[in-house]
């Protein structure tokens, strides 16, 4: 029988990883004190609290690349001085970037994904130990670690609420303040401890029951559970395979066409080389048939697929230009066939090559000169650059307004000014107007407005009258209110008496659209008026009208019988090419009924 985990062998765990981490614990202390000062004043720290998550991971690895390499205390401090180093000019370089940009966060989150991996590989490089078992350790730490920190804060939320209902007003910035002890503090920590210290240099000059200790804990750290095998031999790898089944069916379905174009399958590959190498390394040391299938199969599946979607997605390059998000999908579309060309021809065990493929691949992508973000603003400032040169709109540094430029024109210039808007580059563009700000610079600087592209086949309408505006009823005998929309089918608006006769306001499709009928008593047909009227006065318009006139709004049909008046509130329409199913309408009304 199992003995049950002693409460007091995890509080010793997370001080021996305040020992065996002192850098990272005081790091992750810094971070939860800035934050906490950040929660309370509502200032803006992003800056130093991602520098301390910097400094955290590479703190890790650093004392990891101790325990495997060295075995003199000497070379700990010395690491530590150059992990402290390292996370100053960190901050400072940082600091360069623009605030309230992708950039900074992106940097920052591959910069700590790139350590991450290295703190799992280093320990196991040239070890007895292999990377897949070291994967394996950390991906149940990771799990432990946020099923008890989630307890954790749980359990903590319901004791303030409770408090606060029953004993004394708690502040409501309890709760972020219970989230930063919890998951900035406790979580990692308790992440560490699971750790197990690998074989390394200080092995020789331990004593046999030292090592036989450190070896069991290592074997019960990177052992796989039974649940986790049966989770990945029988569900993530036949599910894997039917998504394989699915792109490779799709890509030989559009090979000569759709494939090329759809911007929809760049993060569906993405996800699908996520999902074979993750699942690669989760089997690497499990035994049955499904395991050994997928480890033999998969990678080799993988390789093509992943070259298609580079391919296409380099092929696009020439229609939109480099941006960081699409230089981030094909280099990892590289890094994800070169992880397939690796396992497919190396033994397992080895499978820390792919940790050294991702570390590499991830610092090429944030260090210059060759990063995502370099490349992707010479990339688009070029490509402004000539599209204003070409309709003669930059001379003598200064951007000239014009209006007249070609539709395509004014896409790559809206395209490409919002981009460089977006990342903070615009102040450092030497021709660029200084403080360019898209939202109200954009017309004056360019001569266009950056809404004004070329229609689509499909035409979106949207109009509306003010809802202060009265409506005239005089001269009429009934007044009801009518809303009508796309995919209703014939039915009743309402019935109506009028000097002791009885009507019906009826909705009937017609064709696409559908028409508004009065019919008498005997189902007779009164008047009809046509739906389609109404859109056809309104895609007439220049532009979408967000609000109408009265006389805009206004539409009647009569005959000797009756007068039938429609006075639009709202009216919608999404119409459709003949390529495509997407139309749609939306009309609310008054109708108001005169009889002659």
């Amino acid at each position: 029988m199992k003995k049950p985990a002693n409460p007091l062998d995890r509080v010793k765990g997370l001080t021996n990883a305040v020992l065996r981490f002192p850098l990272s614990a005081a790091l992750l202390l810094t971070f939860a004190a800035v934050l906490a000062v950040s929660i309370q004043t509502n200032r803006d720290y992003e800056a130093l609290l991602l520098s301390c998550a910097v400094g955290v991971f590479l703190s890790a690895v650093l004392q990891a690349a101790h325990e495997r390499f060295s075995r003199r205390p000497s070379a700990r401090f010395f690491l530590y001085g150059c992990g402290a180093v390292l996370t100053l000019g960190y901050y400072l370089l940082i600091r360069q970037i623009p605030k309230d940009t992708e950039e900074l966060w992106i940097r920052s989150a591959v910069a700590l994904f790139a350590l991450f991996f290295a703190f799992l590989w280093v320990p196991v490089i040239k070890s007895k130990v292999t990377f897949n078992e070291s994967f394996m350790a950390a991906f149940k730490a990771v799990f432990h670690c946020l099923l008890y920190a989630a307890v954790l804060f749980g359990g903590c939320s319901l004791v303030a609420a409770a408090v606060n209902t029953l004993i004394v007003h708690v502040s409501y910035k309890a709760y972020p303040h219970i989230a930063n002890i919890v998951f900035v503090l406790f979580a990692p920590l308790f992440f560490l401890s699971l750790i197990p210290v690998y074989p390394g240099r200080q092995d020789e000059t331990a004593d046999a029951e030292a090592l036989a200790a450190r070896e069991e804990r290592v074997n019960k750290a990177v052992s796989c559970p039974r649940f986790l095998e049966v989770l990945v031999s029988y569900i993530i790898i036949p599910l894997t395979a039917v998504f394989s089944a699915i792109l490779i069916l799709y890509i030989a379905l559009n090979i000569k066409g759709e494939f090329w174009t759809n911007n929809l399958l760049e993060p569906l590959l993405v996800s699908y080389a996520v999902a074979v190498i993750l699942g690669y390394l989760l089997s690497s040391r499990l035994d049955n048939r499904f395991a050994r299938l997928f480890r033999m199969i998969f990678p080799k599946v993988l390789v093509p697929i992943v070259l298609f979607q580079v391919t296409a997605s380099v092929l696009r390059l020439r229609d939109a230009g480099i941006t960081h998000g699409r230089y981030f999908v094909i280099l990892f579309g590289i890094f994800a066939a070169c992880a397939g060309f690796v396992m497919s021809i190396v033994p397992v065990r080895k499978n820390g090559i792919i940790a050294a493929l991702l570390i590499v691949c991830s610092a090429v992508s944030i260090l210059p000169p060759a990063d995502a973000f370099t490349l992707s603003r010479r990339s688009q400032e070029k490509r402004l650059e000539a599209v204003l040169t070409k309709n003669g709109m930059l001379q003598n540094n200064r951007i000239t307004p014009n209006g007249t430029v070609s539709d395509r024109d004014k896409e790559i210039i809206t395209a490409s000014a919002e981009y460089l808007a977006r990342l903070g580059y615009t102040d450092s563009i030497e021709w660029m107007p200084r403080q360019f700000v898209i939202y109200h610079d954009f017309y004056k600087t360019f001569g266009f407005d950056r809404h004004d592209q070329p229609e689509p086949a499909g035409r979106w309408i949207s109009v509306s009258v003010d809802a202060s505006q009265p409506v005239d009823i005089a001269g009429y005998d009934l007044l009801t209110r009518v809303e009508i929309s796309e995919g209703q089918t014939d039915f009743k608006l309402c019935s109506l008496d009028h000097l002791g006769s009885r009507y019906t306001l009826r909705r009937e499709r017609a064709g696409d659209m559908a028409d508004i009928v009065l019919t008498d008593g005997k189902g007779g047909e009164v008047i009809r008026f046509h739906i389609d009227d109404i859109f056809a006065r309104y895609a007439g318009f220049t532009a979408e009208k967000s609000e109408l006139s009265m006389e805009d709004a206004t539409f009647s049909a009569e005959n000797d019988r009756v007068k039938l008046t429609l006075i639009v509130q709202n009216a919608n329409m999404q119409s459709s090419d003949a390529a495509r199913d997407d139309s749609y309408y939306y009309v609310d009304f008054y109708a108001l009924i005169r009889f002659q």
